[in-house]
């Protein structure tokens, strides 16, 4: 199956149906259809192939689900870059990507593409061309192996690598997921993450295996606004971070009222118990599901609705059809309770990086079986019910007065402070010879630490706090540690 025969099935089944929704934009299934034919048919005039990359950098637009069904058309591989993607960042990724055609709004960027011999255009001139485009034409169809998508993602260090994902990747990680969440006919997903980000790329798919349709929300719909903007879109599934729901509990706290809310979802940090305590004190109908997931795979483990209630600190089961093994630094298997590094096998681990040979090998190893192993560089650990705790990345590990320690652990308890409402910690290394807690809070830093003590063993309590008055956040919503490390 190729990736836009999910939006086929959708028209199939539903046409008439909401899919797409952004302000005052709208299409049903039928209608982004035919959109993404426009778009498929307009590539191919401007001599975009099999294989060819496009990527586009800009606002959420109308044109960014049809574009994305479109280069699944005719074999194109779609790369959405984050807003914010200027400048270096973008020169960085179009020496990587060479792709054969550029949408951006930021003339500079054209700018940048066009130095480079990129054709570039804006948004607003593409759908424009896109509405008078000839259809396709007939060509060899792409094939379930072939690449579709490219998510740039930064991890901890260098610069931006692109996971390279084929059709049968997306689609089955995207089956499986939604086996689990269970999205239904007549949903509003309410998605303000943006498309650069795979988490709120691929709620476009679960939306078209579901029928349910999607409200493309922005940055500024995070904020203050974020109440209006689920009660006006009538949603009743929220894609979140931990930063949007806590934002959302804040909201109903100081407002009060309801949203329609049924089930909330969350991946990229762990949920604080506190943020889920008000909104299900405000909303006592919601369901809340936690994943936990990783570009190179997308989803590693999804928890039954409301599990956090019974397993604290769990983050879920793998994904149908997959595995995820715990092994010691000599890649052994270890028991169960016992920490280590994930490893995860099955048909959504991606293909790999794009160009990147020897991180490839590094990352996703053959195994006996059909299926590569990814590493992960992730660290946690499995119960006999086979319920994943995660502990945190390679480098979120380190040593305080010769114990090991979970960066991930000291900042889920300093949340538990009360006075707490962020928190993040930076392990020792550069210029901090010792882990440092910065913190969004009221509380004085020794009261802060004294209250940590009664949370977490003495040795792992960091040495040093920062209070802050905002925790800086990533184009993702995830806290910035790049930023919080410049910041000293």
């Amino acid at each position: 199956m190729l990736l836009h025969d999910l939006l086929d099935a959708a028209v199939a089944a539903a046409p008439d149906t909401p899919a797409v929704a952004m302000a005052d934009h709208r299409r049903d299934y039928a209608g982004l259809a035919s959109a993404s034919r426009e778009v498929a048919g307009w590539l191919a005039a401007r001599g975009v192939r099999r294989g060819d990359r496009v990527v586009i950098v800009a606002p959420v637009h109308p044109l960014h689900a049809p574009l994305v069904y479109g280069c699944s058309r005719i074999g194109a591989v779609f790369a959405i870059l984050h807003e914010q993607v200027t400048g270096h960042g973008l020169t960085h990724v179009l020496e990587d990507a060479r792709p054969a055609l550029v949408i951006a709004d930021d003339p500079a960027s054209r700018a940048l593409a066009t130095g480079r011999g990129i054709p570039a255009l804006s948004c607003v001139d593409a759908a424009r061309e896109c509405a008078s485009a000839p259809p396709p034409p007939r060509g060899p169809d792409p094939l379930a192996v072939d690449p579709v998508c490219f998510i740039y993602t930064s991890g901890s260090t260098g610069m931006p690598k692109a996971v390279v994902s084929t059709h049968a990747q997306v689609v089955f990680a995207a089956t499986a997921i939604q086996s689990q969440l269970g999205y239904r006919p007549g949903d509003v997903v309410y998605c303000p993450l943006p498309l650069s980000f795979d988490y709120g790329l691929y709620q476009l798919f679960l939306a078209a295996l579901s029928g349910a349709s999607v409200h493309l929300g922005g940055a500024a719909d995070t904020g203050p606004v974020l109440l209006r903007s689920l009660r006006t879109s009538g949603a009743t599934v929220l894609a979140a971070v931990p930063s949007l729901a806590a934002s959302l509990a804040v909201l109903l706290d100081r407002f009060g009222g309801t949203v329609p809310l049924r089930l909330l979802t969350n991946t990229g940090a762990a949920m604080p118990g506190r943020t889920l305590d008000i909104l299900r004190k405000h909303l006592p109908d919601l369901k809340v599901q936690l994943m936990f997931g990783l570009t190179e795979c997308k989803r590693v483990a999804i928890m039954p609705p409301d599990e956090d209630l019974r397993r604290p600190g769990a983050c879920g089961r793998p994904l149908p059809g997959t595995e995820v093994m715990v092994v010691d630094d000599d890649g052994r298997p270890v028991p169960a309770g016992t920490l280590g590094e994930l490893v995860v096998r099955g048909p959504h681990v991606m293909a790999g990086y794009w160009r990147r040979p020897e991180l490839n090998a590094q990352r996703f190893r053959l195994a006996e079986g059909l299926f590569p192993e990814l590493h992960t560089g992730d660290y946690g650990w499995l119960d006999e019910d086979g319920y994943l705790y995660f502990s945190g990345r390679r480098d979120d590990i380190y040593k305080s007065r010769g114990f090991r320690v979970s960066a991930t652990e000291v900042e889920a308890a300093a949340l538990r402070v009360a006075g707490v409402r962020a928190a993040a910690v930076l392990p020792p290394g550069g210029d901090r010879p010792d882990a440092v807690l910065y913190a969004v809070t009221d509380l004085g830093k020794d009261e802060l630490l004294d209250r940590l003590r009664e949370q977490i063993e003495p040795y792992k309590v960091p040495a040093r706090c920062v209070p802050l008055e905002a925790m800086p956040l990533n184009a993702n919503g995830k806290t910035d540690k790049v930023a919080l490390a410049a910041a000293g």
